[in-house]
């Protein structure tokens, strides 16, 4: 069974999200909406398929990587989200929460083995991109 197909977003706390997207568009050259930046890529299997990969920095005080103690978060992309939750299940690793839909593809929380929450999604890089490539969470947490 494939497991962590790649990284699927790199998030991140500071004092102020806002400056900080500000500060890597000028100095680094993101292009950044409310959310971070987006960047695309090709998929390595299929070069005709697009993936996204999120960049996104939150509020210092975000509660969204609780129970995680620590100052980042990575998204890995995964292929088959349910059957890996199922296998991991099995793994004895914890699971945080439940799953979450939506249009862009399906979520779900595991915490590793020294306390950092991992994100793990299911993409529908189709409707991601639809969407101008919003990741509907709030960053400013």
């Amino acid at each position: 069974m494939k497991r962590a197909t790649g990284i699927g977003g790199i998030f991140f706390k500071c004092k102020d999200p806002g400056k900080m997207r500000e500060w890597y568009k000028v100095h680094l050259g993101l292009s950044t909406n409310n959310y971070g930046s987006v960047f695309e890529w090709k998929q390595a299997a299929d070069a005709t398929k697009k993936g996204f990969t999120q960049w996104s920095p939150f509020k210092e005080t975000t509660k969204y990587f609780a129970p995680s103690t620590k100052e980042f978060m990575i998204n890995y992309r995964v292929a088959d989200l349910t059957a890996l939750v199922a296998q991991l299940q099995t793994e004895g690793v914890t699971i945080t929460d439940t799953f979450e839909t939506a249009s862009y593809g399906k979520f779900v929380h595991i915490m590793d083995i020294e306390g950092n929450k991992i994100e793990l999604w299911e993409p529908n890089d189709i409707e991601y991109e639809k969407m101008g490539v919003q990741m509907g969470m709030e960053t400013t947490k």
